[in-house]
């Protein structure tokens, strides 16, 4: 009976403890990724913020402005390893109450690695209309994000640019690490309009548009989800004949809402829990029951065999007594 049990308890040990090391080593990267079906709202606000108003064909000066982003995943598009997530956003001029006026509604699409971020080329991915070639990091970093720099894609200029590992910070609660990438002086496109609205003689002129930014990025290193982002940006129409601004269509600095940072926060932090039982404590419990079972079926194995010799000894007695 012992050598049953023990055998039993033998062979279920070291099943539990291979499926632990399979855990540890090999489901983390099957399991932990991106989900599909993402859902989520951010909203960012900026104050004393200048941009040009369509509607009334000019400048305006300190506004306070609310830039709302919806995300969804597309689910019946995606893959095993391919999450595709499509982001409007409404950027509104609230100076004088909510919803305010509407200033722009930029849209994206972009098909990203499940498990690391990164941009691919695929499965309708989009800016607006435009389908440029993707690179680098998108709307997520990698699941274990690592203290480096990383290529992030700027939707504004179409390209990759480095974001800098500047160090630590506590958001809410959460240890992140802190990312900032600067965009210089970045020509993205040209506009046409009539040369009035800039003080020059032509009926219209095409204009160059340029960038200047820096975006902040707070991230959690474990699921790899931004929790907070300060944007501050530049975009303005150069005189391509004296390289002055003639014409500001966008400059502020807008911050995610603390309500949308503690919204992040939680999510992340669910994910966080998820990801370390499956990287984790899950391989770490499997692992210390299969040692324990191990253990003791082997005991019991030891301890049986020193029983049958007994066993087998009394019944040589018995035969000799007989005799």
């Amino acid at each position: 009976m012992r050598r049953t049990v023990g055998v039993t308890l033998t062979g279920l040990g070291a099943f539990l403890l291979v499926l632990a090391l399979m855990s540890y080593f090999f489901l983390p990267g099957q399991v932990v990724l991106f989900p599909l079906n993402e859902y989520s709202v951010t909203t960012l606000t900026g104050t004393n913020v200048t941009y040009f108003s369509t509607a009334s064909i000019s400048e305006v000066d300190g506004a306070t402005v609310r830039a709302v982003a919806t995300t969804q995943g597309n689910v019946s598009s995606g893959t095993g390893s391919t999450a595709i997530w499509t982001t409007q956003t409404g950027i509104f001029d609230i100076t004088h109450g909510t919803p305010g006026a509407p200033i722009s509604y930029p849209t994206q699409t972009l098909a990203f690695n499940r498990r690391t971020g990164v941009l691919e080329n695929c499965c309708g991915a989009e800016v607006g209309t435009s389908h440029p070639r993707f690179s680098g990091q998108g709307d997520v970093w990698p699941i274990g994000t690592q203290k480096k720099t990383y290529d992030v894609f700027n939707t504004t200029v179409m390209a990759a640019t480095p974001a800098n590992y500047t160090g630590t910070a506590t958001v809410d609660g959460m240890n992140t690490y802190v990312f900032v990438q600067h965009i210089s002086s970045r020509k993205f496109g040209t506009q046409s309009l009539p040369g009035s609205l800039v003080n020059m003689s032509q009926a219209e002129v095409t204009l160059p548009e340029y960038l200047t930014a820096t975006y902040t990025y707070y991230v959690d290193p474990s699921s790899g989800g931004p929790v907070k982002q300060i944007q501050t940006s530049s975009e303005t129409l150069e005189n391509p004949s004296t390289g002055a601004d003639v014409l500001t269509l966008f400059s502020g600095t807008l911050t995610t809402t603390p309500a949308s940072v503690r919204s992040a926060v939680n999510t992340a932090s669910s994910y966080d829990t998820e990801i370390s039982i499956v990287q984790s404590i899950g391989p770490l419990v499997g692992g210390l029951v299969a040692i324990v079972l191990l253990v003791v079926g082997v005991l019991l194995l030891v301890s049986s065999e020193g029983r049958d010799d007994y066993e087998y000894e009394d019944d040589d007695a018995e035969v000799g007594a007989e005799a």
